[in-house]
């Protein structure tokens, strides 16, 4: 028997970056050609498309996890690294991607409809994309960014226009199987409907599809049953026709009690009370069965439904009972708001809006929340302090550190920025007259270096240009600086 699944939680991997390449290009009478390594190739991403011919969730429910391919590193001689395959998952028409808590992140209808799941981690720039005027030769290269971790949840939603309701053997799949196409099983027993059934309905010139709804008894809406897995199939239809056995030999059963049994559980579930109803009274080529059926027919029509006389084995009704469902089908797509194309709104960033937020928490310590700052850490190698003195140099341009003294930080607190914790040194002169040093290492980040800074530099080269007259001359009225210029006498020997 097929098996139906129509509720999974996926395990989502996209695939990470590939991490840059440090490389210094070298040749024969060239020991020093400058950086050629190349950048690592982005992630693959995770998405989710429509598939008409996928009618199921079942691969899921044996596959749960899912992980993209990972980007490819790169290499010297200037040779990115390959991207990473995008894994697209074929998933049924109507499936609904929800987080665990309940969120809903998109509803998929109508063939080809594509959702990214998990993006694809950036991958990392080679130290030939990070040179510039002042760091000809950088001796760092980023770090590939992981891919985006996700776990949802898939439901599926049956897409029909009209759903059949009613008790274990009421008839609906052996209706379903005379109006339509459909071939489900039929038997003679409780339950024999496992899976929810759709039908194609051909009338005159109007087409519309019919959902066989399995399961529904008393506390269905509870998870008593089946009902609980499949009333959500029911959420799409635009009409609910109650199916009720007129020949039913259980006791205590009939079909004004049938009708409210199912009506209480719809009701309970919620969301369906504005769908308009049909009752088809089912199996009247029983003699019994046409006898209750005349009798219930004055109450039914009393509380506002139109009943139908039908039965699947004669086919008898059943060409006025597809009519009426026609044309309630109609005017629930002629009321419907027409479709309007997808927009394309822009939402251009606030003039004062710097990418970031800082946040103080009560212990002293601060938080940097930013897409920007976030994603630099991560693709930071923080056992080189050059790409950790090229880090601070980003986040001072960006201002951060501007931001963190207005927010009141001080020299040695604790600063946050995504999964990274730093003591806070703002005499690090980010961004201020960077002058290179050995490949990997950065003077900034000296424990206890004795080079000034540049602004001790700078005030010292002005006060020896701005010397008093009478130091620049001698007592004997002699010029102390000689012909360069430099304060050492010319030797005039």
């Amino acid at each position: 028997m097929t098996t139906f699944v129509d509720r999974v939680v996926l395990h989502m991997q996209a695939g990470d970056g590939g991490h840059g390449c440090v490389s210094i290009h070298r040749e024969k009478f060239k020991p020093f050609g400058g950086p050629d390594g190349g950048d690592g190739g982005h992630g693959g991403s995770v998405s989710l498309v429509v598939d008409p011919q996928v009618t199921t969730l079942l691969d899921f429910h044996f596959r749960p996890h899912l992980k993209a391919e990972n980007g490819k590193g790169g290499a010297g001689s200037n040779r990115d690294g390959a991207n990473g395959h995008d894994l697209l998952i074929k998933v049924p028409n109507g499936t609904v991607v929800q987080t665990l808590d309940g969120t809903v992140l998109a509803d998929l209808v109508g063939a080809g409809t594509t959702f990214e799941a998990a993006r694809g981690g950036r991958g990392g720039r080679g130290n030939a994309s990070l040179a510039n005027s002042r760091r000809k030769a950088p001796g760092f290269a980023e770090l590939g960014e992981p891919g985006d971790q996700l776990d949802v949840v898939l439901e599926l939603k049956s897409v029909a226009d009209v759903g059949l309701v009613g008790f274990p053997s009421a008839g609906k799949s052996s209706l379903i199987s005379v109006i339509s196409a459909a071939k489900p099983k039929i038997a003679d027993y409780p339950f024999t409907t496992l899976v929810p059934n759709l039908g194609v309905v051909r009338v005159d010139n109007h087409t519309f599809t019919v959902a066989d709804v399995p399961g529904l008894i008393p506390g269905a809406a509870t998870g008593k049953g089946l009902g609980l897995e499949f009333l959500r199939h029911v959420e799409r239809c635009a009409v609910l026709v109650h199916v009720v056995d007129t020949a039913t030999l259980e006791p205590g059963r009939d079909p004004l009690a049938d009708i409210d049994t199912i009506e209480a559980e719809l009701a309970e579930y919620g969301g369906l009370a504005d769908r308009p109803r049909l009752v088809a009274l089912n199996k009247v080529d029983v003699p019994d069965g046409q006898d209750l059926a005349d009798i219930v027919r004055p109450d039914l029509e009393a509380r506002g439904f139109r009943v139908f006389d039908v039965s699947a084995a004669t086919r008898v009704g059943l060409k006025e009972l597809t009519y009426a469902m026609a044309e309630l089908v109609d005017e629930s797509r002629r009321a419907a708001p027409p479709a309007e194309p997808t927009r394309i709104v822009i939402r251009p960033k606030a003039v004062d809006d710097a990418g970031f937020t800082i946040e103080a928490a009560a212990d002293g310590s601060f938080t940097v929340r930013g897409s920007r700052p976030e994603r630099w850490v991560r693709q930071t190698n923080f056992d080189n302090d050059e790409a950790v003195g090229f880090l601070a140099d980003r986040l001072a341009r960006l201002g951060v550190e501007e931001k963190l003294a207005k927010a009141g930080a001080h020299p040695g607190d604790l600063v946050r920025i995504g999964e990274r914790e730093f003591d806070w040194q703002p005499t690090l002169y980010a961004g201020v007259d960077f002058v290179p040093g050995n490949r990997g290492t950065d003077v900034r980040l000296e424990e206890k270096s004795s080079r000034p800074a540049a602004a001790e530099r700078l005030a010292a080269r002005k006060a020896r240009r701005q010397r008093p007259e009478d130091e620049l001359v001698g007592a004997d009225g002699d010029d102390v600086l000689g012909a360069d210029g430099d304060g050492d006498a010319l030797d005039e020997g």
